[in-house]
């Protein structure tokens, strides 16, 4: 999990938009972020994603339709986020959040390189549970 610093503001509102699969967040700075599912699926600040050290990364392939099924709060200082693959372990502080929102369009760029690199793609695998949309809306 990201340090948690106490020069992040705070978020004021969370909306999860289903059906575009953005997750958004106004922070007390008066700056909102529309951050998409797949780009905070793919970014998970768990050990499963990012490894136990430098070079571990785990290059997460066939994400583009996950979405996020719930948000449980964690303390006052982050979310856990269970995704619609069954991804459920990282924890999501405040100032990571604030972080993505502000670096997203950088981190996307980078990945969609790795993705390009590896020859993998962002569709699905057939059969995945990341291609199982909750119902609801918004």
């Amino acid at each position: 999990m990201a340090g948690l610093s106490k020069d992040t503001p705070n978020p004021t509102e969370i909306k999860l938009h289903r059906k575009s699969r953005l997750l958004e967040i106004s922070f007390e700075s008066g700056k909102t972020f529309q951050i998409p599912c797949e780009f905070l699926r793919v970014y998970s600040p768990s050990a499963e994603v990012r490894g136990h050290g430098p070079g571990q990364e785990v290059l997460q392939i066939g994400k583009k339709n996950v979405n996020i099924n719930h948000i449980e709060p964690v303390g006052n200082y982050a979310i856990q986020l269970t995704f619609s693959d069954g991804h459920n372990t990282g924890l999501y502080s405040w100032d990571l959040l604030y972080d993505y929102g502000l670096h997203q369009d950088r981190m996307w760029q980078r990945y969609l390189d790795r993705m390009e690199e590896a020859g993998m793609s962002r569709e699905p695998v057939a059969g995945s549970r990341a291609s199982n949309q909750p119902s609801g809306s918004k």
